[in-house]
């Protein structure tokens, strides 16, 4: 998923808003606005803009449709596509273009997905040593969070969910070790939480956590997380820490 917008997201974490005025947000909750004002959609519609937002490339309409009504004859399948895309208007203008047979989104929709995508590649994709472009940038809530559409079960987002919450936390460490590199260890430990607060669960998380309170010489907040990450692994899924994490910690007593 790119970026719609001429100018992309820079390795700082600010998020420059794409040209036009329809905004689609995707994470947390499904919600489109166009010139500030809230635009009500009926579900399928809904279904058929995410999906279509979601694609970095065109899709092919037989593909949206046999996907999205995955339990219809094709006959009834193709009708409910074409009474999707037909709701599918603002101000008369269509939000999903179709060309050849194939659908993409328009292009002057802001989708925060693809914000979210584009920063976390620049992070990712940043050169060692532009930590101090993190800290001098603000903190990490300029990125916009929330786990894509937490409330709709369809089976097409279980991957693209587990995909972007995948790459966002990769980002966050990778902020969190680049500003704890730099001394910024309170933007570190923002982004630390960050990812923390995305997967609890995730050993590598709180080894970012615990390394920015080593970093800074607390010893005590390194050892509550350590202890917190040890109670909550043994308790959910009856497992220890890794060595890895084992070793950041073994010269404070009293574990």
């Amino acid at each position: 998923m790119e970026g719609t917008g001429s100018r992309r997201p820079s390795p700082s974490g600010k998020v420059v808003q794409p040209s036009g005025d329809v905004r689609l947000s995707l994470l947390s909750a499904f919600e489109l606005t166009s010139a500030g004002e809230r635009v009500t959609l009926p579900v399928p519609a809904q279904r058929l803009l995410a999906f279509v937002a979601l694609r970095d490339r065109p899709v092919l309409r037989t593909y949206a449709a046999e996907t999205l009504w995955l339990h219809s004859t094709e006959k009834h399948a193709c009708g409910s596509l074409r009474s999707a895309l037909w709701r599918l208007r603002v101000r008369g203008n269509r939000l999903v273009e179709i060309t050849g047979g194939r659908l993409r989104l328009e292009p002057r929709v802001g989708v925060d997905v693809r914000k979210l995508v584009g920063w976390a590649r620049s992070v990712l994709d940043a050169p060692e040593g532009s930590g101090a472009e993190l800290a001098g940038a603000g903190g990490v809530g300029d990125v916009v969070f929330g786990d894509l559409l937490p409330d709709w079960y369809d089976d097409w987002l279980v991957v693209e969910r587990e995909r972007l919450r995948e790459l966002r936390v990769r980002a966050l460490e990778r902020v969190c070790q680049r500003l704890t590199a730099v001394g910024s260890f309170g933007a570190a430990i923002e982004a630390a939480l960050a990812a923390v607060d995305a997967e609890p669960l995730r050993e590598s998380a709180h080894r970012c956590l615990i390394g920015v309170y080593l970093a800074e010489g607390n010893q005590v907040e390194a050892l509550r997380g350590y202890r917190t990450y040890r109670d909550l692994l043994h308790h959910d899924l009856a497992l220890e820490p890794s060595g890895r994490m084992e070793e950041m910690i073994c010269g404070i007593g009293g574990r």
